[in-house]
């Protein structure tokens, strides 16, 4: 390496994620949980993989909606963001995200950023000043055309009631001055851009649900408000603020450098993923692409929609939407009072079918706690330590003759693992990802019962190969505890301090005094080369500890 770059190594290569900044109109739920683990574990194991990331959550504070609450409770709009603020950063300390950066919209650095993209459309003649005169849902902060409302009314059987047709209820109907945003131009470049990046959109429902859309027309959009003054004010018109879903989308650009740091904003932007639910498809996929091209500016990389959670009902099998309303709302703490952190994002992660609508109920939960966190993999780890704890004086066996080239079953799966891995993970296929890790796990239980080590252990002759079977137990494990740690933090580097393989971990675990330590050979290891088979490090002392994961008794359920 020459002396000039051992000075300046070359950057990493930048992966930009993002959640959507969350509305403080209320305190937040498990769908916000959801969707901050979700990025979490695309985060860490990027990190893990050698990428510079900047992982991006924050909170939408304008709008009329966040105005009627902060009056609501006689307080200022600005004093009620505040007041609200800390529940969405301990719901991200409670579930263990380890986020980069956590935006406000009432920050300087967003103001200026709305206020510089508002300079560059209108110079660019992409805005013009007419009247809107039409219906607008407050809740939802969206407008909708006369059409739109009586379809829904027409197909709802609601006709006349004017209800809106997201979420049912009643709609204003808004006159007022506006400036608005020439949406209508394009449709045609829109359309393109799915043709030609079918990947823009994830998974394939929502992009044709998208698609189907922009063929029916595109209609200018009001992007400013004059009825209420809880938002940024327009530059060249401080009668007018900003549109709040005008406002919120620009968050990604500012959080990347924006208006203020351009060397960083060329490093960061375009976006590489960007995670939404499926009840702000149109404002991502729609109008956030188009006023980044009337900007002149790349469109993000992808944007991947996930479904809602719905509960089940243990006697019906009914689904339906969380409310507080039905009886049905679950807390985030009430998951994690059951299930743990690890188990709550093990639970999401896996059972929930990405980008589809999921099923939860206790029940399920308990089971898949049960099956495969108590008796597969907590089961497999506390079996292994106890047995090389007591066959080879409370350490990891020493170096043995063979290995670790001797073949055997669970080296071959290790064999392209991590490609398999990453290759579903990558894409936020999480469920199969983690099923390529169990297919390991289970085969190492498998392995225990065919090889009985017990009986090994019996007769010196066959000592060797009792040192043979735990160091491949113990080196499944390792590998299996490094490509669980994007999901499971906590318990994966748990399980590797355990025999002595924490210092070399690669999915930063924790917050922790360890959690950036790669390998102690080479701190910029990354996960497939800590994953290579042969890595264990021999000769550690091992502690048995408790149970990673305490099977739970029925009774521990909720009614």
């Amino acid at each position: 390496m020459s002396e000039e770059k051992e000075k300046n190594p070359p950057k990493k290569p930048s992966y930009y994620i993002t959640t959507p900044i969350y509305y403080v109109n209320a305190a937040p739920h498990l769908g916000h949980a959801y969707t901050s683990v979700m990025a979490d574990v695309q985060s860490r194991l990027r990190k893990a993989m050698g990428f510079d990331v900047l992982f991006l959550t924050g909170i939408d504070e304008h709008g009329e909606k966040v105005a009627q609450a902060a009056a609501e409770h006689d307080m200022s709009p600005q004093a009620w963001c505040d007041s609200l603020v800390p529940a969405f950063k301990d719901l991200l300390g409670l579930l263990n995200i380890e986020n980069d950066d956590f935006i406000r919209t009432t920050e300087p650095r967003h103001t200026k950023a709305v206020q510089t993209l508002w300079e560059d459309l209108l110079a660019k003649d992409y805005l013009y000043k007419d009247t809107y005169d039409g219906w607008y849902c407050v809740p939802e902060e969206t407008y909708f055309t006369e059409t739109q409302v009586h379809q829904s009314d027409e197909k709802k059987g609601t006709e006349g009631q004017h209800l809106c047709p997201d979420c049912g209820r009643p709609l204003e109907r808004v006159e007022e001055e506006s400036w608005f945003f020439k949406l209508s131009a394009f449709q045609e470049p829109l359309l393109e851009l799915y043709e030609k990046n079918p990947h823009f959109i994830e998974p394939e429902i929502r992009r044709n649900e998208v698609v189907s859309f922009v063929k029916g027309g595109l209609k200018d959009l009001s992007v400013s408000r004059t009825s209420f003054d809880w938002g940024i004010p327009l530059p060249f018109d401080d009668k007018h603020v900003t549109y709040v879903w005008f406002d919120a989308l620009i968050n990604y650009l500012t959080a990347a450098g924006f208006a203020e740091d351009a060397e960083k904003f060329s490093y960061r932007w375009p976006a590489n993923a960007q995670l939404i639910g499926k009840d702000i498809l149109r404002f991502h996929c729609v109008i956030w692409p188009a006023m980044l091209m009337a900007a002149g500016i790349e469109v993000s990389d992808e944007v991947f929609v996930h479904g809602f959670l719905l509960v089940k009902d243990e006697k019906t099998g009914d689904e339906t939407k969380m409310s507080k309303s039905r009886g049905n709302a679950i807390t985030p703490q009430s998951v994690v009072d059951l299930l743990g952190v690890d188990g709550f994002r093990y639970f999401f992660m896996s059972d929930v079918k990405p980008g589809a609508d999921g099923s939860i109920s206790w029940s399920r939960m308990a089971q898949v706690y049960n099956t495969d966190l108590a008796n597969s993999w907590g089961n497999l780890v506390s079996r292994t330590l106890n047995m090389s704890a007591k066959y080879f004086d409370g350490k990891v066996p020493g170096p043995l003759a063979g290995w670790p080239d001797a073949e055997n079953p669970l080296k071959e799966i290790v064999t392209g693992l991590v490609d398999r891995f990453n290759h579903a993970a990558f894409e936020f296929g999480y469920d199969e990802a983690l099923a390529e890790v169990f297919k390991l796990i289970h085969a190492a239980n498998h392995y225990i019962e065919d090889m009985e080590p017990w009986t090994l252990a019996k007769s010196e002759a066959t000592l060797p190969k009792l040192q043979m079977v735990i160091l491949n137990l113990l080196e499944a494990i390792r590998i299996a505890a490094h490509l669980l740690m994007p999901f499971m933090p906590e318990t994966s580097a748990e399980a590797l301090r355990r025999f002595g393989q924490l210092e070399e971990r690669g999915c930063g675990a924790t917050s922790g005094d360890a959690s950036v330590s790669r390998s102690m050979s080479d701190p910029g290891a990354t996960l497939d080369e800590i994953c290579v088979w042969g890595n264990l490090k021999l000769e550690q002392p091992v502690e048995k500890g408790d149970a990673l994961f305490p099977r739970l008794d029925p009774k521990d359920l909720e009614a």
